[in-house]
């Protein structure tokens, strides 16, 4: 919730909102769209740069696990959960109030649990020598 003149709190929009001048909702979603398909085939390209990489040269144990682990947690995001976002976000586009989903705490969850196995992943291959 943002905070409205004279220190109210504006109960209209979410907290995560942020009213920018000529964005419309339709057009912020629409937004939303191409920059998560962008940045999610980014983190494809990069993690089959990776894979690629530990396929030419040894590396530990511990840095394939967590690389096999950031994989499967993108492909859920890509494959299961997006989709369902797109279509929730279409179906606001159309004026439609889609039913409740909880897709983007899920897709927020492994955002911070990519964050995490990342910087675990560059420990371990900073200290393996």
């Amino acid at each position: 919730m943002r905070l409205a003149r004279h220190g109210r709190r504006d109960r209209r929009r979410g907290a995560a909102e942020v009213p920018r001048p000529g964005i419309t909702l339709p057009l912020g979603l629409g937004i939303g769209r191409l920059v998560f398909r962008a940045l999610n085939a980014s983190e494809i390209v990069l993690a089959t740069a990776t894979a690629i990489t530990f396929a030419l040269a040894p590396r530990p144990l511990a840095a394939t696990v967590l690389l096999v682990a950031l994989a499967v947690t993108l492909a859920v995001q890509v494959v299961v959960l997006r989709p369902r976002l797109e279509a929730r976000s279409a179906l606001i586009i159309d004026g439609v109030t889609p039913p409740k989903s909880r897709a983007h705490l899920a897709y927020i969850a492994l955002e911070g649990a990519k964050v995490l196995m990342l910087a675990t992943f560059g420990i371990v291959l900073m200290f393996a020598g």
